[in-house]
C-alpha cells in the first residue's frame, strides 16, 4: 500500500512538471507569434498573451487582423484546457502529499501503541539525541517527544518513533505510551519542566523509572521529591570527565570503552534476577561457563553495590548482576538468558 502511494505521488509530480512546462510553452508561443507575425513589440506581445490566456476580458493592446483574431481564439481555447489540466494536477498533488503525511502519522501512532516496556525520551536536544543514539545502537524500543520543527524533521529522516508536542502535557505523554513504558528520560533545559514531567509521569505510571537532567544543584532535591530515580547533571559530568582525563587518562579511556565497543554493541550488560528461576547463589547462574562473560558486580534490592562478588555469595530475587564481556560473549549472554 505504501509503495502504491509513493508511485502515485511520483506520477502526480511528473504531471505537475508537465503542466508547468505547458503553461511556459503557451506563454512563449503566444508572445513569439504576436511579436514576429503580427508585429507587436515584445512587451505588448507578452502582455497580450497574458491577458488572453488569463481570460481577464481586457481589450486588445493593438488592432488585430482576422488572422490575429483567429490565433487569439485558439490561444484562449488551448489555455482553458491547459489551465484546467494544471489545476487538476496541482490539486491532486496537494491531496496526495496530505494523504501520505496522514498515512505515515497513523502508521507511527499504531507502532507506538504496540510498544510495551519501552523508553520515552523527552526532548531531542544534545542530551536527548545522545540518549536516542545509544538506545538505537542497543536495539531498545523508544519514543521521542519533541515540539520543535527542525528536530522533528531529523527524527522523521532517521525513522525514529516520535510524538509531536510538549512533554509537559499529559495528553502528549499518554500518546507516547507512558502507561506501558518502563523508563522515561527527560532532558529538557528547564529544571522546572523536568520536575513537572517527572511528577506527572509518576502519577500516571507508578512503576516508571525516571531519569532526569538537572542544570542546578538546587533542583536535585525537587526532582527526588517529584519521584526521579536518577538525576544527571551533564555539565558536572563533563567537568569531572575533563579533570579525570588529566589525573588518570588511560583509566578513563578504558572505562569509556567498557560500555560501547567499536561497532556500537554493548559489552557491559546487567541481568535482573527477578526474570530468572529461583537462584540461590551467583555461581548457580553459571554465566562464565555458558557465555564466557565475567561477573563484575552485584546490586542488592536495597541499592547497595558489591564489586567483584564471591561466587558463593547468596543473592536475592530482586537484585541485579552486572557482567562484562566482548561483543560475541554479550550476544551469547542475551541469547542464553533471553535479555532484551
Amino acid at each position: 500500500m505504501l509503495m502504491t502511494q509513493f508511485s502515485s505521488r511520483n506520477y502526480l509530480t511528473t504531471h505537475l512538471w508537465i503542466s508547468i512546462a505547458l503553461v511556459i510553452i503557451l506563454i512563449t508561443l503566444g508572445s513569439t507569434v504576436y511579436h514576429n507575425v503580427f508585429g507587436f513589440d515584445i512587451v505588448n506581445a507578452f502582455y497580450m498573451t497574458i491577458i488572453t490566456i488569463g481570460t481577464v476580458g481586457f481589450g486588445e493592446v493593438e488592432p488585430l487582423t482576422n488572422d490575429g483574431k483567429v490565433f487569439t481564439s485558439f490561444l484562449i481555447l488551448f489555455s482553458i484546457f491547459i489551465f484546467a489540466y494544471a489545476f487538476t494536477t496541482i490539486s491532486a498533488h496537494l491531496v496526495s502529499i496530505n494523504t501520505v503525511f496522514n498515512f505515515n502519522k497513523k502508521k507511527m501512532e499504531n507502532s507506538i501503541k504496540k510498544l510495551n516496556g519501552h523508553i520515552i525520551i523527552c526532548g531531542y536536544g544534545r542530551n536527548g539525541k545522545q540518549a536516542a543514539t545509544r538506545l538505537k545502537s542497543s536495539n531498545r524500543d523508544f519514543v521521542v517527544i519533541e515540539k520543535s520543527s527542525i528536530p522533528l524533521k531529523e527524527l522523521a529522516d532517521e525513522a525514529i518513533l516520535f510524538v509531536e508536542g510538549n512533554a509537559t502535557d499529559d495528553e502528549t505523554l499518554i500518546n507516547a505510551g507512558i502507561k506501558k513504558a518502563h523508563f522515561l528520560i527527560t532532558t529538557l533545559p528547564s529544571d522546572t519542566d523536568n520536575v513537572f514531567i517527572t511528577l506527572s509521569s509518576k502519577q500516571m505510571n507508578e512503576k516508571l523509572l525516571v531519569i532526569s537532567r538537572a542544570s542546578e544543584e538546587s533542583s536535585i532535591k525537587k526532582l527526588k521529591i517529584a519521584g526521579a530515580d536518577n538525576i544527571v547533571m551533564p555539565d558536572k559530568i563533563g567537568g569531572d570527565q575533563m579533570a579525570s582525563l588529566i589525573i588518570a587518562p588511560d583509566l578513563i579511556e578504558f572505562l569509556d570503552n567498557l560500555s560501547v565497543s567499536t561497532n556500537g554493541n554493548m559489552n557491559i550488560q546487567e541481568i535482573l534476577l527477578s526474570s530468572l528461576p529461583d537462584i540461590k547463589t551467583i555461581d548457580a547462574l553459571k554465566i562464565k561457563e555458558k557465555t564466557g562473560c565475567t561477573i563484575i558486580g552485584y546490586k542488592t534490592k536495597n541499592g547497595n553495590y558489591i564489586i567483584n562478588p564471591e561466587h558463593d555469595m547468596p543473592v536475592g530475587t530482586e537484585g541485579r548482576i552486572i557482567v562484562l564481556g566482548n561483543t560475541s560473549q554479550i550476544l551469547k549472554l542475551n541469547e542464553v538468558f533471553n535479555l532484551h
